[in-house]
């Protein structure tokens, strides 16, 4: 199917129930991004920095950029003036930076906390004590450049469907918890960002309303790589 038909069967399935779709354009030409932007998709996903960059110069301003990929501190500056979303906030280090570069924007920039649920190594983000640490860290109450808009979280890459399910109710839990306990009087708190490809219907299932999905829209042939010097993966 095309891009375009992909975008439009997903709307159909997502917007009814409040699922907010994020296209994940990574590696993609900015000519797909267009198709899918032409038939109606606003948010986008990009994990390097450069090729955030770029493609937000070449299309239009009104798509919102989530950065979904591990950030490092030295690039949050490039991304500062117009990312709309920064999904993969893991330290505080990295929100002073973000809030330092968001006061330089007179801006505010939405962020989202990830949570550590999955059984592997290679993936990013706090655990449960760690979230909470950060929390009530003083340094972090005195930021006043960044919004914690909620959580977001990368299940195990497995094919068993329980180990799954388990993390992403886990991670539905905590946001439950976070909610009544830091967040109750603010209603901006209300992003539970978890949900690719292989596994975005167990997420909906488990209280997912923000769902990253890049070969369901796109397919999974690479058609370009962007040659750049991110160490972002």
């Amino acid at each position: 199917m095309s891009i375009t038909t992909n975008i439009e069967t997903l709307q159909k399935e997502l917007q009814p129930i409040g699922v907010t779709l994020v296209a994940v354009s990574k590696t993609k030409p900015v000519e797909d991004i267009q198709e899918a932007y032409d038939a109606g998709q606003r948010v986008f996903g990009e994990n390097m920095v450069q090729e955030m960059m770029e493609k937000y110069e070449s299309l239009p301003k009104d798509i919102s950029w989530h950065l979904i990929g591990h950030l490092q501190t030295n690039k949050v500056k490039f991304i500062a003036p117009f990312v709309s979303l920064i999904e993969s906030v893991d330290s505080i280090k990295l929100l002073k930076e973000i809030d330092k570069h968001g006061g330089k924007h007179n801006r505010v920039i939405d962020c989202l906390l990830q949570v550590y649920i999955a059984d592997e190594d290679t993936k990013f983000g706090l655990d449960h004590a760690e979230l909470i640490e950060l929390l009530r860290d003083d340094e972090f109450t005195a930021l006043k450049h960044v919004r914690i808009r909620g959580l977001m979280g990368i299940a195990t890459n497995t094919d068993n469907e329980k180990v799954i399910k388990d993390e992403f109710y886990e991670l539905k839990m905590l946001f439950d918890g976070i909610k009544a306990s830091f967040y109750r009087q603010e209603d901006s708190f209300s992003i539970l960002s978890m949900g690719m490809s292989s596994d975005y219907q167990l997420a909906i299932e488990n209280g997912s309303n923000m769902v990253r999905l890049g070969s369901t829209i796109f397919g999974k042939r690479v058609i370009k790589h962007y040659k750049n010097k991110d160490a972002e993966h």
